[in-house]
């Protein structure tokens, strides 16, 4: 099987890592100074720095991506959520499958469209899907086990997914709820920005638990209201990659909220990454998406408030603790 990863970051790079084992992988850079460094090196010292390059994975730059993901039987996008549509429109023509990486809303424009509503607009004729799920870059590169998903309405985008990427060290299971998959792994970004506060106010393990929690009901309610199925919430795609966002020390978003808990501002925290932070750049997107719908989405909300400076840390703790008594489901 042939692959084309387009997005050499630490995602892209580490998911062509772990394909290469058992296929033909092409890495694509933008940049071509960055691709002959990583070629030169056969390592991708500044996103990935310690994992070595298989030999059966190339690195490309100057090939145009329509005519190097025709060359494949497979094209994966792992560019951030704000690169996805150039490149949905780079390959609207393309007739291989193709699945995207990236987590998040869109934050530009006034809709704060998902991936899959992306590509609707822009590649329509197109067979497109997401790998998502529970999963750091870092360790899938190092081959320790962990389990992805592969959404999509189109069962040969499903079944190229399973194909490329299930061994050894990751399973891949696949589900036709698109909308669900893409929803946990958006909303997961803010919530572990939420978690990496409550972490770093030293609020306990109690609160922690309580907000993971809460937060749960937060993106299931949302996901329903565009149309998923409340039981891929229970999945990899959400209970399973929000757990992991929001405690694991390799997290970018929940050291976004570490940082900003500590005083740092949302730059100094955000410049201080090194990676992109999906929450940091959507949050809005996600709380006014979910407005429009009439779906209450308080943590999300408190954490879009504090980015934007109309909060501070504690200010949006007690502003959350201060809410009305609840049914805990409605």
């Amino acid at each position: 099987m042939k692959l084309a990863v387009f997005g050499a970051g630490a995602w892209g790079t580490a998911v062509a890592v772990s394909a290469a084992a058992r296929h033909e992988v092409a890495l694509w850079a933008r940049d071509p100074a960055q691709a002959a460094l990583i070629a030169s090196q056969r390592e991708n010292r500044r996103y990935l720095p310690g994992i070595a390059l298989p030999s059966t994975m190339t690195i490309e730059s100057g090939t145009a991506v329509l005519e190097l993901a025709q060359r494949c039987d497979l094209a994966i996008i792992a560019t951030p959520m704000a690169g996805l549509r150039a490149m949905l429109e780079n390959l609207a023509s393309c007739d291989r499958p193709v699945a995207w990486l990236c987590k998040g809303f869109e934050a530009t424009g006034a809709e704060g469209l998902l991936g899959h509503e992306i590509q609707a607009q822009v590649a329509p004729r197109l067979r497109g899907g997401v790998l998502s799920g529970p999963s750091f870059a870092l360790e899938v590169a190092q081959g320790r086990p962990a389990a992805l998903v592969a959404a999509s309405g189109h069962q040969q985008v499903r079944e190229a997914l399973v194909g490329a990427f299930h061994g050894e060290a990751l399973r891949v299971y696949a589900n036709d709820d698109l909308t669900g998959v893409e929803v946990g792994g958006a909303v997961k970004n803010l919530l572990a920005i939420a978690a990496g506060l409550c972490d770093g106010l030293q609020l306990g393990l109690n609160a922690r638990a309580a907000l993971i929690t809460r937060g749960l009901a937060e993106m299931t309610r949302l996901g329903v209201a565009l149309g998923a199925r409340a039981e891929t919430f229970m999945g990899l795609s959400g209970l399973g990659d929000l757990v992991l966002t929001a405690t694991g020390d390799l997290s970018r978003n929940r050291r976004v909220g570490l940082l900003l808990a500590q005083g740092s501002s949302v730059q100094q925290a955000t410049g201080s990454l090194g990676h992109v932070a999906e929450g940091v750049l959507c949050a809005r997107a996600v709380v006014a998406r979910a407005e429009r719908l009439g779906v209450d989405m308080p943590i999300s909300r408190a954490v879009a408030q504090l980015l934007s400076g109309e909060l501070q840390p504690r200010t949006a703790v007690a502003q959350l603790m201060a809410r009305d008594p609840a049914p805990e489901v409605r």
